[in-house]
C-alpha cells in the first residue's frame, strides 16, 4: 500500500509540479508582457511630453502674426492711395497735353526784350525784326501752327516770317524744348 500510496503521491507530485510548471510560464509571459507594455506606456509619455513642449513653444518661423497682416495691409492700402493719386496725376496731364496738341490752348506768349543799344562799335543791326515773342516748342508744334496760336492772339505773323526771324531753323525738324524767336510785325 505504500508503495501504491508513494506512487499516487508521486503521481500527484507530477500532476502538481506540472501545473506548477504551466502557472510558471504563464505568470513569465505575463511578466514579459507586463514589461513592454511598461516600455510602450514610457516612450508614448515621452511623445506626448514631446509634443506638449511643441504646442506650448512659440514658433519662430516664417509665419505672420496678425499684427504683421495688419501692418501689411495698411501699407498695401497706402500704396494703392498713392497709386490711385498717380494715375488722377498722369490723367490730367494727359488731357491738358491732348488740348495743346489739339490747339484748344494758346501757347504762352512771352515777349522779347530787344537788346541794348551799344556804342557805334557795334556791327549794324540785324535784317529781322527786334520785337517779338519767346516760344518754346511742345510736342506735336509745327511753324504753322505756332504762327495761327499767335494770329489767334492778334500777333500778325506768318510761317516765312517765323522762318526768317530764326536763320537755321528747319520747319521739318523741331523738337521739344527748342526757344524760336516769334517776330511781331506789329510792334514799333
Amino acid at each position: 500500500m505504500l508503495t501504491l500510496a508513494v506512487g499516487g503521491v508521486r503521481g500527484q507530485d507530477a500532476a502538481t509540479q506540472q501545473q506548477m510548471d504551466k502557472l510558471s510560464g504563464q505568470i513569465r509571459d505575463l511578466t514579459d508582457t507586463i514589461e513592454l507594455q511598461r516600455k510602450e506606456i514610457e516612450a508614448l509619455k515621452t511623445q506626448i511630453n514631446e509634443l506638449r513642449d511643441k504646442v506650448n513653444t512659440p514658433q519662430v518661423s516664417d509665419s505672420a502674426s496678425r499684427e504683421d497682416l495688419k501692418k501689411l495691409a495698411e501699407q498695401v492700402q497706402e500704396i494703392d492711395q498713392k497709386r490711385a493719386d498717380d494715375r488722377e496725376l498722369i490723367l490730367k496731364n494727359i488731357e491738358k497735353i491732348s488740348k495743346v496738341a489739339a490747339g484748344g490752348d494758346t501757347p504762352p506768349v512771352r515777349p522779347h526784350k530787344p537788346a541794348p543799344k551799344a556804342d557805334d562799335t557795334t556791327p549794324p543791326a540785324p535784317t529781322t525784326p527786334q520785337n517779338g515773342y519767346e516760344y518754346i516748342v511742345k510736342a506735336n508744334d509745327t511753324i504753322s501752327l505756332i504762327a495761327k496760336s499767335y494770329r489767334e492772339q492778334n500777333v500778325k505773323v506768318t510761317t516765312a516770317q517765323i522762318l526768317k526771324a530764326n536763320p537755321g531753323l528747319d520747319a521739318n525738324k523741331l523738337y521739344v524744348g527748342k526757344k524760336i524767336f516769334i517776330p511781331d510785325p506789329n510792334a514799333k
